[in-house]
Order: structure tokens, then sequence, then C-alpha cells
């Protein structure tokens, strides 16, 4: 079987201008590819997703950046924190009798100044950020592609200090003579679909001008290294704010472009350069997306496609789950019930600005002491079962200078993030215990506001200074505070009553993988009443109307979307009558201790 004629991974660039020559010559004509793919796109697709090469592609992250050669295939996981805009390049030009193509790069291969005929294409830009609140035990990195590529990265490397004044993808031109004429020994590797940067040879320790190059690099941020993507050809409903994806394609670094930027590239990336004045190469990354998909909470958990997620399976994670909920709680098993629930809620509709399915928590009786030992505990646990969680203190201090909203920067033309940009599916707990009486100035007033807006509508305000901006979110919201709180007005507030003080399970490795893909998966199905069981609920919401009359639409709403977080965490898709009786018991037992606290 022929393989492919260059390696995808290592020069993705000699795959593109490849797939171009091959159009241009077939007779198409260079102005038409002007949001086209002329044939690219699909190999990369093909090679990605078909043939597997997924793997083989390293994850561009703070720990791997050192060793991935520029102009090599990377993948970048992260939130689209910013849009940038437009921005205007060369993307077709005539060099002498040649067209040629400066797509998914940022320097011209080739000096522009004597050709007439030039097309001026159109690309997006974006600033994305590793996910705000990402546990540390997802995998950050591809250990095993960044180890496959290590020679590559040595040879590119000291290629590049040789030759200073080439130009950044000078290497493609031979990849592409090695593929069509098939001249070096790699290149016989090539036509056999191997990569050259798969050898099997035992790696030698980096040389002089290996580690040379390495202290070249910048020192770009440890702990959350942002990026530049740009993304061509693409509609802009694809895109969203906030948003989760994985984007593939070229990743660029040229200190050049740190220093001045040369005559001939003035057509290339010329556009709104307040943007990206503070965002210099050598500070954040570029790649140039080939390929792009949203990702979900699933995409991030090592064991997704390893179960099945069968009722009578989920019947037996749930039992432990709830189990080791029951213990991290001080044998508190209604609290252990509730925080469940809480755990697989999202928004899963709207209707006019009610966020359908959301599901607040607010456990009370949180002294200093309880906080020191539960608070401490649950969030521990609760960071290892989410892949996204953020905890706040909330002191009079942090609201009154805290920025939790996002902010336009006009000057910039960018927007500086807030605490409360967070990307959907995030768990978001909030520490009340330490807030003590005093002043808040308007800022403070201004981060209560958002804070409660938050709650209630799943909404976060960004302040465009002459505006606002509402922007949709999906964040749970658990409180922890010593009486109700007065400032966040949760779904379901509950007196949280641990009967072991101290006691904690330890987690078991082999357990949390099947919590994370249980708690992920669930949370998703779909679900329905029947009209039988629906004529039950609605009689038993009519009997608890006149028993009750301070009861309202939100109390009743928040019945139901008990009642249905209830089936999906048994993995039906369906209302049950069992299921119903067991959310009316957790109500009755709710208020029980609701009353007792009253009382007292």
């Amino acid at each position: 079987m022929v393989g492919l004629p260059f390696d995808c991974v290592a020069n993705p660039l000699g795959a593109v201008r490849l797939t171009f020559e091959k159009a241009v010559s077939s007779g198409s004509d260079p102005e038409i590819f002007n949001g086209k793919d002329w044939g690219a796109i699909d190999l990369f697709r093909e090679f990605l997703f078909d043939k597997d090469g997924l793997s083989q592609v390293p994850i561009l992250d703070h720990s791997s950046i050192r060793w991935l050669p520029p102009n090599s295939l990377v993948r970048f996981r992260g939130m689209v924190q910013d849009m940038l805009g437009n921005e205007l390049y060369v993307g077709v030009f005539k060099d002498s009798t040649t067209w040629r193509t400066n797509k998914f790069m940022d320097v011209a291969s080739s000096s522009m100044d004597s050709s007439p005929q030039m097309k001026i294409w159109e690309r997006r830009v974006l600033y994305c950020v590793p996910v705000p609140g990402q546990a540390s035990w997802i995998e950050s990195s591809t250990e095993a592609a960044i180890s496959r590529c290590h020679n590559s990265t040595f040879q590119h490397g000291e290629k590049r200090l040789r030759e200073d004044d080439a130009a950044i993808d000078h290497m493609d031109t031979n990849v592409l003579e090695y593929g069509l004429k098939g001249s070096p020994p790699s290149a016989k590797k090539m036509r056999e679909g191997e990569f050259p940067c798969q050898s099997s040879k035992p790696e030698e320790p980096p040389s002089e001008e290996t580690s040379r190059l390495l202290h070249m690099m910048p020192d770009f941020d440890k702990n959350s290294l942002p990026c530049i993507v740009k993304v061509y050809d693409t509609p802009e409903s694809d895109l969203k704010l906030n948003d989760i994806f994985e984007f593939i394609g070229v990743f660029t670094y040229d200190p050049e472009l740190t220093i001045h930027k040369d005559d001939s590239d003035e057509f290339l990336g010329d556009f709104c350069e307040d943007a990206l004045a503070d965002l210099p190469p050598n500070k954040v990354p570029r790649l140039h997306c080939l390929v792009h998909r949203k990702l979900g909470v699933q995409d991030f958990l090592h064991c997704s496609h390893i179960i099945e997620p069968m009722p009578n399976i989920i019947r037996g994670i749930r039992e432990t789950l709830l189990g080791h909920l029951t213990s991290v709680l001080g044998n508190d098993g209604v609290a252990a019930h509730y925080m469940l629930l809480h755990l697989l809620s999202k928004v899963h509709t709207r209707v006019d600005t009610i966020a359908v399915g959301k599901l607040s928590l607010n456990l009370t009786g949180f002294t200093k002491e309880v906080i020191s030992v539960f608070g401490n505990q649950l969030n521990l646990a609760i960071q290892s079962l989410l892949p996204f969680t953020r905890y706040m203190p909330l002191t009079l201090e942090y609201l009154n200078a805290a920025s939790l909203a996002p902010t336009k920067d006009y000057q910039k033309n960018r927007l500086v993030t807030g605490v409360l940009q967070l990307a959907e599916g995030t768990h978001l707990t909030i520490d009340e215990t330490q807030l003590k009486a005093g002043t808040l100035n308007s800022t403070g007033v201004e981060n209560v506001r958002l804070l409660k807006y938050l709650m209630e509508w799943q909404k976060v305000e960004y302040d465009f200074e002459y505006y606002k901006v509402e922007m949709m979110a999906d964040v749970q919201l658990l409180v922890f505070s010593e009486g109700k709180s007065n400032i966040l007005p949760a779904d379901l507030v509950l007196p949280f009553r641990p009967s072991a003080v101290g006691l904690s399970e330890s987690r078991d490795a082999e357990a949390l993988p099947v919590w994370r893909w249980y708690l992920s998966t669930v949370r998703s199905f779909s679900h329905t009443i029947e009209p039988e069981i629906q004529k039950t609920v609605e009689n038993d919401l009519v009997a608890a109307r006149q028993a009750d009359r301070s009861l309202g639409s939100h109390d009743f709403s928040r019945l139901l979307t008990m009642a249905r977080l209830m089936s999906v965490s048994f993995g039906e898709t369906f209302l049950s009558l069992e299921h119903w009786k067991m959310v009316k018991e957790l109500e009755r037992l709710r208020q029980e201790r609701l009353k007792e606290l009253r009382e007292s």
C-alpha cells in the first residue's frame, strides 16, 4: 500500500502546498479558493479521523511547547475567551508564472514585491485559553506524541538556527521534492506510510546546538498557556464566546516577528494591530487552524468509550457514588442525595427568561469548625469528580475589589476577562462563611448583583462601558453559609447535619474515572413524563398548593427539575412513580429540617 508522500504531523504545510499545487495544475482558478477548501482540509480530516492520526498529534500546552517544532501539526484544547475580529492577508499570489498560497502561515513563503497578481482573503482571529478551573487530573499533554517528535524538533531547530534568513517554512519545499522525486532515505518511509518522527531508535541527548535552541524559546506562562487561533472558512455561528474547542492546526513561532515585520509581508496579517499589540508571538503562540471541533465534558474523560450505559450498570455506579458523597458529608444521607442531584443539574432549555434544569444548592450550618472539615472535604471531592471547578471565598474585601464581569477595553480593543467568564458545565462553590458585616463600595454592590443574577437567571452581564451584553451561562452553584444566604437566593436551602465528624472515605483510584463518566453521561440524557404519571404529578402539586398557599410556580418548577434529575440518576429517560415518591420524601425531610431550624 502506498503511503502519503508527506508527513502530516511534522510538515503540514507541505501537505497544504502539495494539494494547492495539485488543484491549480488541474486547471482550477486560485481565486475561487477564497472561503473554500482545495482538498487540504479533507486530506487532514481523513488522516486525523479515518486513519486514527489524531493520537499522533501532540497537545500544545505549557509543558509541551518547548519541545514542539515550529510549523508542525498540534492541537490546542481551550475556551474562546475573546474574538479579536477578522484579519486580512494575501491568500494567493503569482510568483513569476507560478501561483502560491500564504494560507495557514504568518510569513509569506516567498517575496511578493514583484507580484502584480495577489488576492486579499480574510480569516478570523480568536484568543483562546485553557478552560478556567480545569482539573489537574485531566490529561493535558500527549507525552507519547511529543516523544515521537523529539528527533524532529532537534533537526528542525538546528536547521532554523543555521538558516536565520530563510523563510519560516523553507523545509517543506524539500518535502514536496522528496514526495515527488523520492531522493532521501526518509522519503522511503513516507511512501511506506511511516513518519520520520516515529523513529524506533533510542533518543540521544540533545546536542549543544539543540540546547541553545531550547534556551532561545521564550518563557511562556507555566500555569496557563493562551493561544492565538486563526480560523479559516468557518461560519461565524460555528464559533461562540466561552465555547470549548479543540483546534488542530499549524503551530507557528518566529522570533523575527517580535522584532520587526518584513516589508514584503505588509499585506500578510495586516489588521487591527491594537488587539495583538500586547500579545506578541514570544508570549502567546499562534495556531493556524485546519480542523476544529466543539468539545463537551465527556471529551476530557479517559473512559468515555469504555463503559456501556446500561440501566443496571448505572444503578450500581449511582449507589457507590452516593455512598462516597454520604461519607464525605459525615453520614448526612439527605445532603448526599441533594448533592447528587445538584451535580447532575444543567440548563437543558430556556422558556422566556427561565433557565430550566438549574438546581443551585445552599448548605447551611457551616460554622468555622464545620467548614474547616466538611467544607474542604466536599470541595476536594467535587474537584476530583468534575473537570471544571472554581472556588470563591466570599469576603467583604473580595467583593469590593474583584472583577467578576468581563469588561471591554476599547484602547486595546480587547475583552478583559472576569471571574465569571466560565465555560458551560463549570461548578462554582461559594464560601460565604467568611463574609462579615461591613460596607460595600460600588464595585461590591455590582459584584453581589452579578452573582445573584447568575444564580437566578444563569446569565452574566458583560460590561461594554456604554452598554451591557447578556451572555448565557450554565454554571452549577453551591453555597456554604452559616445561616440561609441573604444575598444568593439558591433553588434549594438545606441545613447540613453531619453525624460523623471528620469521616472521609479514601478516593478509590479505579472508582473515580467511573464516577466522572457517570456524572457527565447521565446528565445529558433526555427525559419525558408519560401522561399517566403527569396526571399524578399534577394532582400532587394541586394538593401541595392547597396545604401551603405560599408555594408558587418556582417551587413547582424546582420539584419537576428534581424529578427529572432523580430519574436520570438511575439511568432512566422517563419519570416513574417510584422516583416521584423519592423526590417528595426528600422534600419532606428537607422541610422538616427547615421547620426545626425556625422553631429552635
